[in-house]
């Protein structure tokens, strides 16, 4: 697995952190999720300052989807966890709305991540829950 920098993490964070707002509910349990995401990467760093800038980011950003360009460079095996990362933050609540779903082909279109192993990423994690 190739390594992802600090930078490339805040940008996904804030991609992670727009992931549980679409719902319009952004609970601690999800800053939780988004802070397991960044001490997977970044053990030595502060996750909660980490997550400021994300949050940060994200409100101030049109351009999120700007982020996944950073993704897009990535290994199978990255797209693959940072994927599994938004649904664990999407699913988190127990519903998948419309714009959330939405919200998930759009990436995955974006980094040329394949529907089929979304989808598969998806129900794995709703049947672990």
């Amino acid at each position: 697995m190739n390594k992802l920098d600090k930078e490339s993490i805040i940008g996904i964070s804030a991609l992670l952190v727009h992931a549980a707002k679409i719902d319009e509910i952004y609970s601690s349990h999800e800053k939780d999720l988004i802070k397991d995401f960044i001490n997977s990467y970044l053990k030595n760093d502060d996750a909660n300052e980490i997550l400021k800038e994300a949050e940060n980011i994200e409100s101030n950003s049109n351009q999120l989807l700007n982020y996944t360009n950073i993704i897009k460079q990535n290994s199978i095996d990255i797209k693959k966890d940072i994927i599994e990362h938004l649904w664990k933050v999407i699913i988190s609540d127990d519903t998948v709305d419309q714009y959330e779903a939405n919200l998930m082909r759009r990436i995955c279109g974006l980094i040329y991540f394949p529907d089929k192993e979304c989808a598969e990423i998806k129900l794995q994690l709703i049947n672990n829950k």
